[in-house]
């Protein structure tokens, strides 16, 4: 099995629970037990925000690099993946043997174990462009805001 960008995002959402999880449960917990002097025993969990920012970090994570490579032209798969072995390469949860980088893949360190992912459609998922008659029936549409909408969506090259 061969894990891709969809599984990233769901492994993402599963890595920012937990970090609530983590945080509003265990942490404050164990902070109103101490304040109320209940006896207990300290419960030692990991941190995971260095996952969270390995992904989504403005300017550094996994999902910058992806949508400044979806912004620059003539990017490809390849050239995203070259781009997170060089920019990521250091980080302690990334990992990209010689293996994986001969198949294009990379390891992220999850708190629930290591998944491999493939790079391959990266860019393409991403981009994930609105059908142009979706589009069009927008630019059609009477509704000002609709119309509006459809012109912001169909101009090239534009992040809203």
């Amino acid at each position: 099995k061969s894990n891709s960008f969809e599984q990233l995002c769901i492994n993402y959402c599963n890595e920012a629970l937990q970090q609530q999880f983590n945080l509003f449960v265990l942490k404050n917990e164990q902070e109103e037990y101490e304040r109320e002097g209940i006896k207990w025993s300290f419960i030692s969990f990991p941190d995971n925000q260095d996952v969270l920012d390995l992904i989504d970090k403005k300017g550094a994570g996994i999902i910058n690099i992806l949508e400044d490579q979806c912004r620059a032209p003539g990017t490809t798969d390849k050239t995203f993946i070259n781009d997170l072995y060089q920019k990521l390469s250091r980080h302690k949860r990334f990992q990209a043997d010689y293996r994986q980088v001969g198949a294009s893949k990379f390891a992220i360190i999850h708190y629930a174990g290591v998944v491999e992912y493939d790079s391959e459609g990266f860019l393409e998922k991403n981009r994930d462009d609105l059908p142009k008659e979706a589009t069009e029936l927008l630019l059609s549409s009477s509704n000002t805001f609709l119309k509006c909408l459809g012109g912001i969506i169909s101009q090239p090259g534009e992040i809203a």
